[in-house]
């Protein structure tokens, strides 16, 4: 095949494929904007059943609240927070290891990641150094700022004591 060839059957595979896949490198996601925190909505949902052996499980939840597609996905940020001023308590949220993927959220449509807490009672005292919390501190995947999510637990200030892990966003 000479390169006048492979020219126009480039072409001509473009012509016949829907827009961004000709490249074979664009994702359904690449073409849409990303989500910021203006069309997320963050809320918490526990999980039916979701304690056993000082360990609570539930979901942080990404809603699309805005009028047009987005794309997120992979991890965000989440830590305890409390002192009534949004301080950060303890450690941030640990990352397990999971299958990171990009979303196109239509208006309505959710992503979700798991998050685990343990209950800071299981550590001794003078290690975790207890403390209230107020909530959450939540970064959306690729976001600067946060949102604050209302979650009173007890968390531990020392920050190497870790009692929050989670995955990556998925749908639900």
């Amino acid at each position: 095949m000479n390169l006048r060839s492979s020219i126009a059957l480039t072409g001509l595979l473009a012509a016949l494929l829907p827009t961004g896949a000709a490249a074979g490198a664009t994702s359904a996601a690449g073409a849409v904007p990303p989500c910021g925190n203006a069309d997320l909505s963050v809320s918490y949902r526990h999980a039916p059943g979701g304690e056993a052996m000082n360990q609570l499980y539930g979901w942080i939840v990404l809603r699309n609240r805005s009028h047009h597609r987005c794309s997120t996905g992979g991890y965000g940020g989440i830590s305890y927070v409390g002192h009534g001023d949004g301080t950060q308590i303890g450690a941030a949220a640990t990352r397990w290891k999971g299958h990171v993927r990009s979303y196109v959220l239509k208006p309505g449509q959710r992503l979700r990641s798991q998050i685990d807490e343990t209950n800071a009672g299981v550590y001794d005292r003078s290690e975790c150094r207890p403390r209230h919390v107020d909530g959450f501190r939540v970064y959306v995947p690729n976001a600067r700022l946060s949102q604050y999510l209302v979650h009173p637990t007890t968390g531990c200030a020392n920050t190497h004591v870790h009692l929050l892990a989670h995955g990556p966003y998925a749908r639900p």
